[in-house]
């Protein structure tokens, strides 16, 4: 039987700024509060991704890095920090999934169309098995498309990655 974990991927303080906040923030924190009681429920581990950037508002240590209050980790949590886009790249991802033998990652967070993307298409390439949960990740409009586009782009185009399912289809 496959063992399952939920990855949370840079959802951040800095993401919910007043002044550019994620896209649908408020309908994402809620996404992601009934993905963590699903898992948790059931006994799994919750992994956050923490992205940090040297010099920058992601800067390690600083209010704006700190993981969104509203989706706060517990004892227990899992907290694997990274400094690129792909969670698994110099980080201790891989052998914290190894240790729990984790052979299936439910993936959500910020950016789409960075972090988001590259960390499936990572977990897919070391060969996990791979949930995309629709609903639950996020981004901003960028010069040529809305992130409604990007979302949607993003979730027909990693089909040959992950399976896409929504957060009410997710069952651990």
């Amino acid at each position: 039987m496959k063992k399952s974990a939920l990855c949370i991927i840079d959802v951040q303080v800095l993401m919910f700024s007043e002044s550019d906040p994620v896209y649908n923030g408020e309908k994402l924190l809620y996404n992601l509060n009934q993905l963590i009681t699903k898992a948790r429920t059931n006994h799994l581990p919750v992994f956050y991704i923490q992205h940090s950037e040297e010099g920058s508002p992601l800067e390690y240590g600083s209010p704006g890095w700190e993981i969104q209050p509203d989706i706060a980790p517990i004892e227990g949590d899992i907290i694997i920090h990274k400094l690129t886009p792909d969670s698994f790249f110099k980080t201790n991802l891989s052998e914290e999934l190894t240790k729990r033998e984790i052979s299936h990652l439910v993936m959500a967070g910020i950016q789409t169309e960075i972090c988001v993307d590259t960390t499936i298409r990572s977990a897919f390439g070391k060969g996990y098995e791979v949930t995309l949960v629709t609903d639950a990740h996020s981004t901003w409009n960028s010069n040529v498309l809305t992130a409604e586009q990007i979302i949607n782009h993003h979730n027909q185009t990693l089909r040959w990655f992950a399976d896409p399912k929504t957060t009410d289809e997710v069952e651990f």
